[in-house]
């Protein structure tokens, strides 16, 4: 047995009686991926297939075991390796046979063998490449969306929230979330899709509220080409596209009430005809809604049909305010200011215990978005280790501060807390250089970049 001394990651045996054909094959297979071991007999292969080649290339004429018995030793040893067939023989009906018993490919011997194996194994080795990054990506997606990675903390709350998505998650009920703004309502949805029987499927999130009204019927259900004025070809709609999958609708309240009917209609018939079209376009989409505002009390005032609430409700999930969540707005600190500090190269940052009382005692009107937001930008204010309470940048109106009302780039973040404090401080140089513990001359950079003059008062 001859054996390749380096250690790469892709395995291949070479099954050949014939040690010059051998080698020659072995020569022209020779990649910087492949580990390539070659055999002279069947039995010499079969007493080292513990090793788990990928690919093996068969002599179909052995001395020792015919290759009918050689194919489906391997392929009981091992179901999903790939059987190359070599043959001195142009015999249609053995190749058919061999392939239907499982070998991958039959290839005749002859001056163009060597190049056909190599555009084989190449083929092989590029298919198992893709489905192993796609068993890695399901992995990687299972992970991202497990309900405890997605949703941080551990209150009473939080705890029955993970209770319910389970019961969603293995089931094919319709959902509805409901919670204020801010609150993680599309990563419950996620969650949820992401854990169930369809995760593999489609995953289609609408903003009902975003969609402008004259739009929102062709961007839900579809179009033919000439069915309106700038249809210039057909479209699937958002049902369409999360077909087998999930299709989740937030802001779910704010849909007209014209269109509240036949979603109605699609959802009980699970069927819809694209807007101008006449072909029914069966449909098996798991719904999940999401809304801030109170639907019962737009069904009483008219303004929500009660059959499509009904329809919609399927298993309940509120989530709570981040005020109510207890301790959880802490362990969600700590978790944004470590993954902003590992995003941007800095040094992890702790909560002090006065900035902890802060957090505790502040009622977070925007919630988790909003806890975010200024957990980053105290990692940006803050000069050392530690993230004191000065840092959080709250009003005393329980508002979010205009400076951080938008998810920004360090960059940006420091032009703006720059920018605040010279107007604060009359632009002021040296007080603002002091106030932020930077140099002058990163002031002097930030009004260069922006093409600001620079103020008088610098001493």
């Amino acid at each position: 047995m001859d054996s390749h001394a380096d250690k790469k990651d892709y395995r291949i045996f070479i099954v050949e009686d014939n040690e010059l054909y051998a080698k020659v094959l072995k020569k022209q297979l020779e990649n910087s991926r492949y580990e390539i071991s070659v055999f002279h007999s069947g039995h010499s292969c079969l007493a080292n297939i513990s090793q788990k080649p990928s690919v093996v290339t068969l002599d179909y004429r052995l001395p020792d075991i015919g290759g009918d018995e050689m194919l489906a030793a391997l392929l009981k040893a091992n179901p999903n390796v790939h059987v190359v067939v070599i043959s001195g023989q142009d015999d249609v009906e053995t190749a058919v046979k061999l392939l239907k018993a499982g070998a991958y490919d039959y290839i005749v011997k002859g001056p163009d063998t060597r190049e056909k194996l190599v555009h084989t194994v190449r083929n092989i080795y590029n298919s198992d490449q893709l489905r192993s990054e796609n068993e890695t990506l399901k992995h990687a997606i299972h992970e991202k969306y497990d309900f405890h990675k997605l949703i941080k903390g551990n209150s009473r709350q939080i705890e029955q929230v993970f209770k319910l998505m389970e019961k969603a998650a293995s089931t094919n009920i319709s959902v509805s979330v409901t919670g204020e703004t801010g609150t993680g309502k599309e990563l419950v949805a996620k969650g949820i899709h992401f854990n169930s029987k369809r995760k593999n499927q489609p995953f289609v999130a609408v903003n009902v509220s975003a969609i402008p009204e004259g739009l929102i019927e062709s961007e839900l259900f579809g179009h033919e080409k000439g069915a309106f004025t700038g249809a210039d070809s057909r479209k699937q709609g958002k049902f369409e596209q999360a077909n087998g999958g999930t299709l989740f609708l937030d802001e779910i309240a704010d849909l007209d009430l014209s269109l509240q009917s036949k979603l109605l209609r699609v959802i009980q018939e699970r069927e819809l005809i694209r807007l101008g079209g006449n072909q029914v376009i069966p449909l098996d989409v798991r719904i999940i809604t999401a809304t801030h505002k109170n639907l019962e009390k737009l069904v009483n005032e008219h303004r929500f049909r009660q059959d499509l609430f009904y329809r919609l409700l399927g298993l309940p999930i509120h989530l709570p305010p981040l005020r109510e969540r207890g301790h959880d707005v802490i362990m969600l600190a700590k978790f944004f200011a470590d993954e902003f500090c590992r995003e941007n190269g800095m040094e992890s940052k702790s909560l002090t215990s006065e900035a902890k009382e802060l957090l505790l005692g502040y009622p977070f009107p925007g919630n988790i978005r909003e806890l975010k937001a200024i957990t980053e930008l105290a990692c940006v204010l803050a000069t050392g280790p530690a993230l004191e309470r000065e840092h959080f940048q709250v009003s005393s109106n329980g508002t979010i501060l205009n400076l951080i009302a938008e998810e920004k780039t360090l960059e940006e973040y420091t032009n703006d807390i720059i920018s605040h404090y010279l107007g604060k401080y009359n632009q002021n140089v040296k007080l603002v250089s002091t106030k932020l513990n930077i140099g002058k001359s990163t002031i002097y950079r930030y009004l260069q970049l922006n093409s600001r003059k620079v103020p008088f008062v610098t001493y």
